[in-house]
């Protein structure tokens, strides 16, 4: 269907703001967007001389045209959730728990290893926080550390990891909100702006690598708060039909086979630039990268029966299932986010205030910043965050006063979801956390919650300089000498 823009003036920015608020209130982000998309439609509808049943009408007709515009995220999307349902169940992760376990013999090294692992299985941050929980907690426990240090390691290099990895789940959500055209050019350029992750991963490390910690932490160190501990590491070590090949083969596989496929699809063997093949439709060639780790996948399991045939396709239908949830979240952020630029003109009537505000734009990616903080915080969700500010955020940065800080801009969004999910008690990812660490859920949030914003109150001002001298990097130099000069104090105390 042809859709036809009407200026609805200030009308226009009521349905972001309408889905923005009910999610605060809420906590709820499904109805909330959908709310959102049926006020926009009704402001159209009844602006065109429609009605109640033309606008309900219409909202389909907007949610299957983003559907069909973005129909090979999908694709990759339930791929690659059905590859992660196929190396769960294959023992690889375990059996790499029982390897390292001989190789580790201090905390230091154990919170080191814990820390690698996180990086490496980046492609979906609820499976690094159950993977990475159920390999390392036996080790933990046997080497002393507590489990509230576990489970701030695992959240710490869950959604941190994936915000900023090309080939992730993650990585095409944000590319499809961002644009439809060079979205995925547009997340790459992000990366160095997105501090909180960046820094984020810095701080495990100092951690892992001084062994100091501090505030809540240190004292859940020198209790050792754990529960059932000598339980949960004799059940650890009991032996895995598979080994560590079948966690690490699938994903060098999908790894490999994105990348070639996004040159593939892009035309990069035929001639054209490598950079402009893999930005010309990385969706289609990261599903060809999830497709060939599920065919290495079933080479690897079933001739040497680690699942039968029934089994490998239960274990693909049961993944796809669980993308159903972020799922209508993208689509109904992609359809009031086409609501609000194809239909109301909320971006033309955004532009006029910006182009007309007396506010520096230097500070707008602080600002940004801590919006998004807020918002994921309250709602526990940093993808319904930024499923609902990028389309924001990409419109103010159309106007002539900040389209120099649309990169910086993005980059202070998907930090602060991540910041505002990493430390919400109601976030998914912290439970899940929790739960993968077999600490009490309250004494996560507890012990996290300093470290989280010590790391978010340096890219604060990050955020503040990366404004004014458009550049990440003395911004990150300057974040790197302060985390670590606060975290060495701090540790003293």
């Amino acid at each position: 269907m042809e859709f036809t823009m009407i200026e609805t003036g200030w009308l226009s920015i009521l349905p972001p703001i309408i889905a923005i608020t009910l999610a605060l209130v809420t906590k709820e982000v499904y109805s909330s967007l959908l709310m959102g998309i049926l006020s926009g439609m009704f402001i159209y509808s009844f602006a065109a001389g429609g009605t109640i049943v033309s606008a309900v009408a219409m909202t389909f007709d907007m949610m299957s045209s983003r559907i069909s515009d973005n129909s090979y995220m999908i694709i990759f999307l339930a791929l690659l959730w059905a590859l992660v349902s196929l190396i769960s169940k294959s023992g690889g992760s375990q059996a790499y728990g029982i390897w390292a376990g001989k190789k580790l013999h201090s905390k230091r090294s154990a919170a080191f290893a814990t820390s690698l692992l996180g990086i490496l299985i980046f492609i979906d941050d609820g499976f690094n926080c159950l993977t990475v929980g159920t390999i390392m907690r036996p080790i933990m426990d046997r080497l002393r550390v507590s489990r509230e240090k576990l489970a701030y390691i695992i959240d710490a290099t869950a959604a941190p990891v994936c915000i900023i990895a090309p080939v992730s789940s993650w990585a095409v959500a944000v590319a499809s909100e961002v644009s439809d055209n060079d979205g995925f050019h547009i997340f790459l350029s992000t990366i160095p702006y997105n501090f909180y992750a960046l820094m984020t991963i810095l701080m495990v490390f100092i951690i892992a690598v001084t062994g100091r910690d501090f505030g809540p932490m240190k004292r859940a160190e020198e209790e050792l708060y754990i529960n059932d501990a000598d339980e949960n590491a004799d059940a650890g070590e009991s032996m895995p039909r598979g080994t560590v090949i079948d966690l690490v083969l699938p994903l060098l596989v999908l790894i490999i086979c994105a990348i070639l496929g996004m040159a593939y699809v892009g035309g990069f063997f035929e001639g054209t630039g490598f950079l402009e093949a893999i930005g010309y439709n990385p969706a289609a060639g990261l599903s060809l990268g999830a497709f060939a780790g599920i065919v290495t996948s079933m080479l690897l399991y079933l001739p040497r029966r680690l699942m039968k045939p029934r089994e490998f396709v239960d274990c693909i239908v049961s993944g796809i299932g669980s993308i159903v949830p972020p799922m209508l979240i993208l689509i109904m952020s992609w359809s009031l986010g086409g609501v609000c630029r194809q239909l109301i003109g909320t971006g033309v009537f955004i532009s006029g205030v910006v182009s007309s505000s007396t506010l520096p734009m230097e500070f707008l990616p602080f600002i940004i910043f801590v919006v998004a903080a807020l918002m994921s915080f309250s709602m526990g969700s940093s993808w319904g965050t930024f499923g609902m500010l990028i389309p924001i955020v990409t419109m103010i940065c159309e106007t002539d006063r900040a389209g120099f800080l649309l990169i910086p801009a993005l980059g202070a969004t998907l930090a602060g979801s991540v910041y505002g999910d990493h430390c919400s008690p109601i976030s998914d990812t912290t439970i899940l956390a929790s739960t993968g660490a077999g600490c009490m859920h309250i004494r996560h949030v507890e012990t996290q919650f300093p470290y989280a914003t010590l790391v978010a109150a340096v890219c604060a001002v990050g955020y503040i300089i990366a404004g004014f001298t458009l550049t990440p990097w003395i911004a990150m130099i300057l974040e790197v000498l302060l985390l670590t000069g606060s975290f060495m104090i701090l540790s003293k105390r």
